[in-house]
C-alpha cells in the first residue's frame, strides 16, 4: 500500500512538474526561478504525501487540497478567492440573476428568529400559490424551519426551495392575522431577479421610478452589476425619458460591485466623451476604455447616492460621472476597490479561481484603491462631492434597513407606506437635482436642447438604426465580484 501511495504521489508530482515547464516556458523564466518553481512543487507534493500517508486518521484528499488552495489564496488580497463546486452555484445565481425557485424574498425575524416572507416577487410560483408578504414559513418539504441550525435559518430555507424547475415543493405559511398554518403546493420555476429597481411597487408588480411627488423627477436602484443589468438600465431610462423626467437620482448604496462589462456600458449611458475607466495587469496591456456619444442619456442633472458599502463596479460608475463632472456624488466614501478579478474554470467549469488580474483607475487618474497600509488621510475611493457629504451611524444605517424591507413590499393598493424615517441622504440627493433643475438655461444647454430634438427626429424617422443596446454589448472584460452576501446578512434578505 505505502508503495502504492508513493507511486501515485510520484504521478501528480511529475503532472505538476510538466505542468510548471510549460508555464515556466510560457512566461520566459530563468534557469534559477525555474529551479525555484520545481523545488517549492516538490515541496507541496512531499507535504499531502506525508499527511495523506503519515496523520493520525484518513484524511478527504479533495478537502486537504482545497484547504492548500485557499490558503495559497489568501495570502494574495481579500478578493482573490477558490471557489468550490457548491459556491460556484451561489456565484453564478448573482452574476446570472436567475434560479430554479418558488420566488420569495425571505428573511429572518430578528426578534423571534422565525423565517417569514418579506415580498412574493409579481407573476412567480409563490405569488400565484397565495404567499403575501408577513407569512411565517413554518415548514419546507416536511422540514420544520424551527429546527433549523441558528445562525442558518435563512441559507437552509433557500437551499431547499431553490431546485429544478417543473418539481413541487411544499410549503407550509402561516399567514398574517391568521391562526391556521395552510400548506401549499409551489412548482418551482426559473425565477429572474431585477438588478435596476425603483421607489416602489405598481399595483401590477412593475418597478414604479418615479419619486412621489415628484413626477419629473427618476429614481433608480441598482442592487449589483450582472449580466443582464445594462439593459435592465436601458429599459428604465426608456421608460423615465418617455414619461419627460428631468432629473435623475441613481442609488448605489450597499451596491458591492460585479461585473466588469456592466459597469462601462452603465456609465457609457451617461457619459457623451473621455475616458470611463483604465486597466492595467501584469500579463495585460493597459486597456482605455472610452465613453460613445450614440445612446447616451444627457441634458438632465443627476445625483448619485454612496456610502461605504458601495465598491468595485459602483465606484467605476460613480468616479466616471464625478470626474465627468456628469453627476453630483452624495453620501459617504465609498469602499475602495480598485482590483479587478478573472473567473478561472477549474476541473472542467466544476469549480472556479477567481483570481486578481488588473487594477482600475479613474478618469482623472487618482487611485481608487484602498491597500492594507491606507490611511484615512490618503487618496482612496469615491469621496462626495463639497458639500454633499452625509454620513450615516450603524443605527441609520439599520433604520434604513428597516424602512427599505417595508417599503419593498409588493401592495395591491401601488402605495408605499407611510414612515416616519428620513433618508437624510436621498433627502440631500433631492436637494441637489431640484437646485440644478431651478438654475436658469443658458445659450449653450438651449443649443443642446435644439440638438436633441433634431436626433429625436431623425430617430424617430430611422428607427430601424436606432441603437439602443449598442452599449450593452460592452467590449468583454474581467469579471469582479465583491462578496454580497456580507451586505445581504446586513440587510436579512435572500431571495428563493
Amino acid at each position: 500500500m505505502r508503495g502504492l501511495r508513493h507511486g501515485w504521489s510520484s504521478v501528480v508530482l511529475t503532472l505538476l512538474l510538466g505542468a510548471a515547464c510549460v508555464n515556466a516556458v510560457a512566461a520566459a523564466e530563468t534557469p534559477k526561478a525555474d529551479e525555484e518553481y520545481y523545488e517549492l512543487l516538490k515541496l507541496f507534493v512531499d507535504t499531502f504525501e506525508q499527511i495523506d500517508r503519515n496523520y493520525v486518521t484518513t484524511t478527504d484528499r479533495r478537502k486537504v487540497v482545497e484547504a492548500a488552495m485557499r490558503g495559497m489564496i489568501g495570502e494574495l488580497d481579500p478578493y482573490s478567492s477558490y471557489i468550490d463546486p457548491e459556491e460556484l452555484n451561489q456565484f453564478n445565481t448573482i452574476v446570472d440573476q436567475e434560479f430554479g425557485g418558488i420566488g420569495i424574498q425571505v428573511t429572518v425575524e430578528p426578534k423571534t428568529r422565525q423565517l417569514m416572507v418579506m415580498t412574493p416577487l409579481p407573476g412567480t410560483p409563490a405569488y400565484k400559490a397565495g404567499v403575501r408578504a408577513g407569512d411565517r414559513i413554518l415548514e419546507i418539504d416536511g422540514k420544520p424551519t424551527a429546527e433549523f441550525p441558528e445562525g442558518r435559518e435563512m441559507d437552509n430555507a433557500v437551499k431547499l426551495m431553490r431546485g429544478k424547475p417543473g418539481d413541487v415543493v411544499k410549503v407550509t405559511v402561516l399567514h398574517l392575522g391568521s391562526n391556521k398554518p395552510e400548506t401549499l403546493d409551489i412548482v418551482r420555476a426559473i425565477i429572474k431577479t431585477a438588478t435596476v429597481i425603483g421607489d416602489h411597487y405598481n399595483t401590477d408588480g412593475t418597478w414604479n421610478y418615479h419619486i412621489p411627488g415628484e413626477p419629473k423627477i427618476g429614481y433608480l436602484r441598482l442592487t449589483h452589476f450582472s449580466r443582464n443589468s445594462t439593459e435592465e438600465m436601458e429599459d428604465a431610462m426608456k421608460q423615465l425619458k418617455k414619461d419627460g423626467v428631468e432629473a435623475v437620482i441613481l442609488d448605489l448604496r450597499f451596491n458591492p460591485g460585479g461585473l466588469l462589462p456592466a459597469a462601462i456600458a452603465i456609465a457609457d449611458m451617461f457619459v457623451e466623451k473621455g475616458v470611463i475607466v483604465s486597466t492595467k495587469g501584469r500579463n495585460t496591456e493597459e486597456q482605455v476604455v472610452r465613453a460613445k456619444k450614440a445612446g447616451t442619456y444627457s441634458g438632465f442633472p443627476m445625483a448619485i447616492l454612496v456610502n461605504r458599502f458601495s465598491a468595485s463596479a459602483s465606484e467605476i460608475v460613480s468616479a466616471c460621472l464625478q470626474d465627468d463632472k456628469r453627476a453630483i456624488i452624495i453620501g459617504e466614501r465609498t469602499w475602495g476597490k480598485g482590483s479587478v478579478q478573472n473567473v478561472i474554470e477549474l476541473e472542467g467549469g466544476k469549480s472556479a479561481l477567481k483570481l486578481t488580474t488588473a487594477s482600475y483607475h479613474r478618469p482623472s487618474g487618482k487611485n481608487i484603491h484602498r491597500f492594507p497600509t491606507s490611511k484615512e488621510s490618503d487618496e482612496w475611493g469615491v469621496s462626495p462631492d463639497a458639500g454633499y457629504e452625509v454620513k450615516w451611524s450603524i443605527q441609520d444605517m439599520e433604520k434604513y434597513r428597516d424602512f427599505r424591507s417595508d417599503r419593498d413590499v409588493l401592495r395591491t393598493s401601488g402605495e408605499p407606506p407611510k414612515s416616519d424615517f428620513v433618508d437624510t441622504q436621498f433627502a440631500k440627493a433631492l436637494e441637489a437635482v431640484k437646485a440644478e433643475l431651478a438654475k436658469p438655461k443658458t445659450e449653450d444647454d438651449e443649443k443642446k436642447d435644439d440638438e436633441k430634438a433634431e436626433e429625436k427626429k431623425e430617430e424617430e424617422k430611422k428607427p430601424e438604426e436606432k441603437k439602443t443596446t449598442s452599449k450593452a454589448k460592452a467590449s468583454p472584460g474581467a469579471a469582479d465580484l465583491t462578496p454580497l452576501f456580507n451586505i445581504m446578512t446586513f440587510l436579512r434578505v435572500r431571495c428563493a
